[in-house]
């Protein structure tokens, strides 16, 4: 395919899954206009329309589901010879992307980072904080540490120390207890929080721990934490009555085709090897 053509199809398979041109012209950190025009020079280049637009957004039209699916077929075959490229320099230098929670983020890999830039100078570790998953098949991020309780088949991911979720207020008299909202929503102390706390016992929270254990130590009310987060806030009681102790696995992995790349491999082998101990549960230990 044409270099120009590859470059417009990135566009229009932005948009297809931001469903607006304005979304995905910020998934792609350009403006409007931009994703407006390669949009447009795809379909003069491919005969013709492929989006109905209107009020609501962006939509594939009738008839166009298996030119998109061509097209997602053409973008997995790029990316996976990109991937497999990036293999070919054995040297420990280079950037290397890590996505994890707000929480790890602060918590936990710091001194992952330091421990790496001790033994491998050369190598540089971005931190790409975010509830949300990226997507490791477009390499917004080379490796995870991720809590999940499964994981897709194209990842490869060894389990570490659980992360383990309590109960943590400032006094054991309080009986609000905080919502975990936006992608915590889904999560497994969610889950049990619906199961488990009457409506009427919830109230506003956030979509961050990091956030909830400051909403917490203000006295409000009740607040799901991980353990080595709530653990290390002053005034933050564990209320081990109120709820019992879930666990849900970590995660450290990449995409498949991410595996044998020595920088990435060494990287992941470092993060193992310091999230696999004690202290993922008790920062005492």
């Amino acid at each position: 395919m044409h270099s120009s053509n590859w470059d417009n199809l990135r566009y229009v398979l932005s948009v297809i899954e931001a469903g607006s041109v304005s979304a995905a012209a910020r998934d792609l950190g350009v403006n409007h206009a931009t994703v407006l025009r390669r949009v447009a020079a795809f379909e003069a280049q491919n005969g013709g329309a492929i989006f109905d637009r209107n009020a609501n957004g962006y939509r594939v039209l009738p008839g166009k589901e298996a030119l998109v699916q061509a097209v997602r077929e053409v973008e997995n075959a790029v990316l996976g010879v990109e991937r497999l490229m990036l293999g070919a320099n054995p040297q420990l230098s280079g950037v290397v992307r890590i996505s994890s929670t707000d929480t790890i983020c602060q918590y936990l890999l710091p001194d992952v980072l330091q421990t790496l830039k001790a033994e491998a100078p050369q190598l540089e570790i971005e931190l790409l904080s975010n509830n949300s998953h990226l997507n490791f098949a477009r390499m917004e991020a080379d490796l995870f540490v991720r809590p999940a309780m499964t994981l897709p088949e194209d990842m490869i991911a060894t389990s570490v120390t659980p992360l383990v979720f309590r109960a943590y207020a400032t006094s054991a008299d309080l009986e609000k207890w905080f919502r975990l909202q936006g992608p915590l929503a889904r999560s497994v102390p969610a889950k049990w929080l619906s199961a488990n706390v009457p409506g009427d016992s919830m109230q506003s929270g956030s979509d961050s721990f990091v956030v909830l254990s400051r909403m917490a130590q203000s006295g409000a009310g009740i607040a799901v934490l991980p353990s080595f987060v709530g653990d290390r806030v002053p005034d933050l009681l564990h209320l081990a009555d109120r709820m019992p102790d879930i666990e849900v696995p970590i995660w450290v992995g990449s995409h498949q085709d991410l595996r044998d790349i020595p920088r990435i491999r060494a990287v992941r082998k470092s993060v193992i090897a310091h999230l696999s101990g004690p202290r993922t549960q008790d920062p005492a230990a």
